[in-house]
């Protein structure tokens, strides 16, 4: 426990400041190497970390998406189209990452099946998305300097609430197989405090930071709703691939927590649905 604790008050002392300079090259280059990282705990995970051949461009992926997300954002002031640009490039270097992992699979079938194959291009994908995805949200959308917060501050306020509300009141199982400690009652708990938070986050932002710029409280509460939904499944949905290759944890960068993906679980569902929600929604006007 005292490691865990210990471990918390690190991260939460390098991660503020990330937070603080954010519309600073700091936070771009932050999620960059949070992604690099993500990626090869994916990796080794799956038992591939010695396959340079698939390393060596997922990693160089990771690593370049998050910043030339930002790079889109300093080129679109003098470029407008610069965006969507950056969007088709994006997808044809995933479509050729497709074809090229499934070749490996191809050439080297006795070192990588074809399963690992399809959820090595699925997991990077997702991986890669996600971080891209929050600094999307930062700066693409209007008040996206406040509204990303949203992605750490829902996703991590579910996960709090919903295990201490299973602790003290759970006692129907969510889905034992998957996650024998989470219940229903925790995950009722975890939406409840969510969407309160984002009630909360949107009044102080209001009130105290954006001036003339008014809350849409009903679109915050319903996605928050949506957000803590996905939020759980994107744990869930980390524990299953955990569970099928038999590890306990992702990696060790955080002593007591596991790694990246065991802390950032959550937020890379909640950044890619809160993505495509504030495309279409605005959260403050």
């Amino acid at each position: 426990m005292l490691k865990r604790i210990i471990t918390s008050i690190i991260a939460v002392m390098i991660f503020i400041p990330i937070l603080v300079f954010s519309n600073t090259w700091v936070f771009p280059i932050a999620m960059s190497f949070a992604c690099l990282v993500a990626c090869f705990e994916m990796m080794s995970c799956i038992g591939q970390k010695k396959n340079i051949w698939l390393m060596i461009p997922i990693c160089l992926i990771g690593l370049a998406f998050p910043i030339g997300m930002r790079y889109a954002y300093l080129m679109s002031a003098q470029h407008p189209n610069t965006f969507f640009e950056v969007i088709k490039l994006a997808m044809g270097i995933f479509f050729i990452l497709a074809l090229y992992i499934f070749s490996v699979a191809v050439f080297d079938h006795k070192k990588l099946p074809i399963t690992d194959a399809g959820l090595i291009y699925a997991s990077i994908a997702y991986i890669v998305a996600a971080f891209t995805s929050i600094v999307y949200i930062h700066d693409f959308i209007d008040y996206g300097g406040y509204i990303y917060l949203l992605v750490f501050i829902c996703a991590w306020i579910t996960d709090t609430f919903a295990y201490f509300t299973g602790r003290f009141f759970g006692k129907h199982k969510l889905i034992p197989e998957v996650s024998p400690k989470k219940t229903v009652e925790g995950a009722i708990g975890g939406v409840v405090f969510c969407v309160i938070s984002a009630i909360i986050f949107a009044i102080v932002v209001e009130n105290f930071f954006i001036g003339t710029g008014k809350a849409n409280y009903l679109v915050l509460g319903i996605s928050a709703v949506f957000i803590s939904v996905v939020s759980q499944t994107g744990d869930l949905i980390m524990s299953v691939i955990k569970r099928h290759y038999g590890i306990k944890d992702y990696g060790k960068l955080f002593p007591g927590h596991g790694g990246i993906l065991d802390r950032f679980d959550s937020v890379l569902a909640v950044s890619i649905l809160f993505a495509v929600i504030c495309t279409y929604f605005n959260m403050f006007s």
